[in-house]
């Protein structure tokens, strides 16, 4: 075997190893960006449920308030659901209304106990393919009678 025959069969990388290798680099490439994709969705989903908690809180701040005027809890409560449905889904709004309410019956019409209500916060949710999303969010206020 000559020098030369020996040079030419190993100097270098032939045109398939460096195919396969771009191959390879493509794929984890790829995987990368489903992760970022997945990253993205995930801090959405968490932008809007950390928003979803604050209006829920927000309706129960609003419970509390006809609760002091009267010492006792509300047992209408669908005007203070109607204002602060006004309030946090106007035409506007980040989140598309899709049913939220503040209630003293559960999903099934059976009433909670007394002084416990439901802040239910539901939006439309578009983006990551789900129809719509909820929120409950359940607090109760002191008896004092």
């Amino acid at each position: 075997m000559t020098s030369s025959s020996y040079k030419s069969r190993y100097s270098g990388f032939t045109l398939i190893e460096a195919l396969v290798a771009l191959l390879v680099l493509s794929i984890g490439m790829l995987g990368v960006a489903a992760m970022q994709l997945k990253s993205l969705q995930g801090a959405h989903a968490a932008y809007q449920r950390s928003y979803a908690t604050l209006i829920a809180v927000d309706a129960q701040e609003r419970v509390w308030k006809e609760f002091s005027s009267d010492q006792e809890c509300p047992s209408d409560i669908a005007q203070v659901s109607t204002d602060w449905k006004g309030h946090w889904f106007p035409d506007m709004a980040p989140f598309a209304d899709a049913g939220s309410v503040i209630r003293d019956k559960d999903g099934n019409g059976a009433d909670l106990p007394k002084c416990e209500y439901q802040a239910v916060v539901s939006w439309e949710e578009k983006r990551l393919g789900d129809a719509d999303s909820e929120f409950v969010y359940i607090f109760r206020l002191p008896e004092i009678n």
